[in-house]
């Protein structure tokens, strides 16, 4: 197709290549010449000698393309919503260019640590892959017509109000919840006292942005299944109250921001595992494992249990012993909680085409597998105490907690129907709440 920038929105990606064009020379000349140390401050400085204003040029020129990117992020989010590369690239543009800026300033507060200075590379390498491809897809021919490859050409209204619902929804707040009390068990396992607060923020913040992107990247790939489940029809993608590029867009932003947050507020080894974390889930789980065999609860519990140990990675910056444990409670907690909901589900689960227990193998054998689970959850509780790295208020919860959950597990195998595995798959949830209290209690105590 031929190229062309007919349209204003391709001007102005124009615009943005050659202001970040005119950034990185600017900042390279800044870098040779030392031109930084002679203008101290950000984001003005006063010039002790006459290099100090190539660093000055440099902040107005960092200035002018922020607005430059802020304008044209803005009108892909209003003109290109619908445009599954457009919209996608023009907010990773956005978030590396952000990325970049921060990476550049807080690497000289940290003594240019390698592991900044490795990311600060390959944050430049991607923008500048994304934002070429942004500059040539926006320039094609007919651009203004592209969005007629959407699924649906009448794009959902901009209702602010119930945007914001519509995506607070596309990150399962509730599972992020969920997935930041075992993080933050395992900060505070992981530091034996309480964390501090700047700690506290940031690696939770980080967990926060990871669980929802990954939430939203893993509703934009079952957005056609999930039309076919009663649980999730209504789901905003699913449902067309956002487009899909909207629901990638968001996903991918939150899982960038995430990383670098971990990255340059905790540590380089959280970090790295917060972003394994994601692509479990999303590329592992959501795209392969998840419609390929039976055992995808089994196998791929292992993205759930992955956060608490980048909370005992964020206090410690290794993974121990204990580290291990607590990821596989969470491993052994995710079959028996998910295949009670699945039993409850099982028409939707066989609608959807997913390969869940109940519809390949029959209730009776997943209500035995969950009660199996369960006793090997319990046992795996236990082992913290049993290596000494807990003391008895641990002990004492692991106990009665797991009565608690071993008696739901029973009387799902023997008494079955969708209302007592429903009391079960609610009563997981809290057990897992609790087991993690339980940990942070007995640590600090």
């Amino acid at each position: 197709m031929k190229y062309s920038l007919r349209s204003s929105f391709s001007r102005w990606t124009l615009a943005l290549l050659i202001s970040v064009f005119a950034l990185t020379i600017a900042g390279r000349v800044v870098a040779v010449t030392g031109a930084w140390a002679v203008c101290p401050g950000w984001p003005v400085c006063v010039p002790t000698a006459p290099f100090g204003w190539l660093k000055l040029l440099h902040m107005a020129l960092a200035g002018i393309a922020a607005l430059i990117m802020a304008w044209t992020l803005r009108k892909a989010w209003r003109e290109q919503r619908d445009h599954r590369l457009i919209l996608p690239l023009t907010t990773v543009t956005a978030v590396l260019f952000l990325g970049q800026a921060f990476v550049g300033a807080l690497q000289v507060t940290r003594s240019f640590a390698l592991h900044l200075v490795v990311l600060h590379s390959l944050t430049a390498i991607s923008l500048w892959i994304s934002l070429c491809m942004l500059v040539f897809v926006s320039g094609l021919s007919g651009i203004a017509n592209l969005h007629s490859t959407s699924v649906s050409t009448e794009l959902p209204k901009l209702d602010l109000r119930q945007r914001l619902k519509d995506f607070l929804v596309l990150s399962k707040p509730v599972i992020v919840l969920l997935l930041l009390v075992t993080t933050y068990g395992g900060l505070v396992a992981g530091s034996r006292a309480w964390p501090s607060a700047q700690l506290t923020f940031w690696t939770l913040l980080g967990g926060a942005l990871a669980a929802a992107g990954s939430s939203a990247l893993n509703q934009y790939i079952d957005r056609e299944l999930d039309k076919h489940m009663q649980r999730t029809a209504k789901r905003p993608l699913a449902d067309g109250r956002l487009t899909a590029a909207e629901g990638l867009s968001y996903g991918l932003a939150l899982c960038l921001l995430s990383y670098y947050v971990m990255a340059g507020f905790v540590n380089l080894t959280a970090a790295l595992l917060s972003l394994t974390g994601i692509f479990y889930y999303v590329l592992f789980y959501s795209v392969w494992l998840k419609k390929a065999t039976v055992q995808n609860i089994v196998i791929g519990g292992g993205a759930g249990a992955i956060p608490p140990m980048v909370g005992w990675a964020a206090a410690t910056g290794h993974l121990g012993l204990a580290a291990w444990i607590l990821f596989a409670i969470v491993f052994m907690w995710t079959p028996p909680h998910f295949w009670a909901l699945a039993i409850v589900r099982k028409n939707d689960y066989a609608r959807a085409g997913v390969p869940m227990l109940p519809v390949v193998r029959g209730e009776e054998e997943t209500r035995k597998q969950i009660l199996i689970y369960t006793v090997e959850l319990i046992a795996v509780t236990f082992l913290l105490p049993i290596f000494n790295l807990a003391g008895l208020i641990y002990l004492i919860s692991a106990i009665v907690l797991g009565l608690g959950l071993l008696y739901a597990a029973w009387r799902v195998w023997r008494v079955g129907g969708n209302k007592v595995a429903w009391t079960m798959y609610r009563w997981s949830s809290m057990y897992l709440a609790f087991i993690f209290l339980a940990i942070v209690i007995d640590a600090v105590l």
